[in-house]
C-alpha cells in the first residue's frame, strides 16, 4: 500500500515539476535549477522509503517463517494428551499391582510407584508403534492402555487408549 501511494506521489511530483519546468523556462535559469534539485531530493527520499519498506517486508517474512518452523517443531515434539490407538497388539495377560485395580488414567494425574516398576514399563515401544519417549519419561502399561508418565514423579503426560487386546 505504501509503495503504491509513494509511486502515485512521485508521479504527481514528476508531472507537476514538468509543468513547472515548462513554465519556469521563461524565468531565470537559477530558479529552474532549484526546482530540479528539489525534484531529485524528493525522488531520492522516495527510493529510500521504498528500500526501507522492502527491508521491513523481508524482516516480517523471516519472522513469520521462524514462527512457522517453531510451530512445526512443537507439533513434532508434542504428544496428544489422549489418543485412541489405531492398532491393537497382543502383549499377554495384564495383572494390576497388588491392592490396585484396572482404571482409566487421564492427563495430569500421578501414577503410583507400583506401576512404574519394570513389570509395567513398556521398553519395546517401537514394537507397538510408539515414538521414543522424551528424556525423563517412560511408557507404562495400565490394563489395555499405555500411559506416558514422568520417571521421577509419575505425572501423566499422555494416554494412548486401547493399545493392547
Amino acid at each position: 500500500m505504501k509503495k503504491v501511494l509513494t509511486a502515485a506521489i512521485a508521479a504527481v511530483i514528476a508531472a507537476s515539476s514538468l509543468g513547472a519546468a515548462s513554465a519556469a523556462s521563461a524565468q531565470s535559469r537559477g530558479h529552474n535549477a532549484q526546482v530540479e534539485r528539489d525534484y531529485r531530493h524528493d525522488a531520492r527520499n522516495d527510493r529510500r522509503d521504498d528500500r526501507r519498506d522492502a527491508r521491513q517486508d523481508r524482516r516480517d517474512y523471516r519472522q513469520d517463517a521462524r514462527n512457522d518452523r517453531r510451530d512445526f517443531r512443537q507439533d513434532q515434539r508434542s504428544y496428544a494428551r489422549w489418543q485412541q490407538s489405531q492398532r491393537r497388539y497382543n502383549a499377554g495377560r495384564y495383572q494390576a499391582p497388588r491392592g490396585y485395580q484396572v482404571r482409566s488414567w487421564s492427563y495430569g494425574q500421578s501414577m503410583p510407584t507400583y506401576y512404574r516398576t519394570s513389570n509395567y514399563v513398556v521398553n519395546d515401544y517401537g514394537r507397538y508403534g510408539l515414538r521414543a519417549p522424551p528424556r525423563g519419561y517412560q511408557y507404562v502399561r495400565s490394563g489395555n492402555d499405555v500411559v506416558l508418565a514422568a520417571v521421577a514423579g509419575g505425572l501423566i503426560t499422555a494416554v494412548i487408549a486401547g493399545l493392547f487386546n
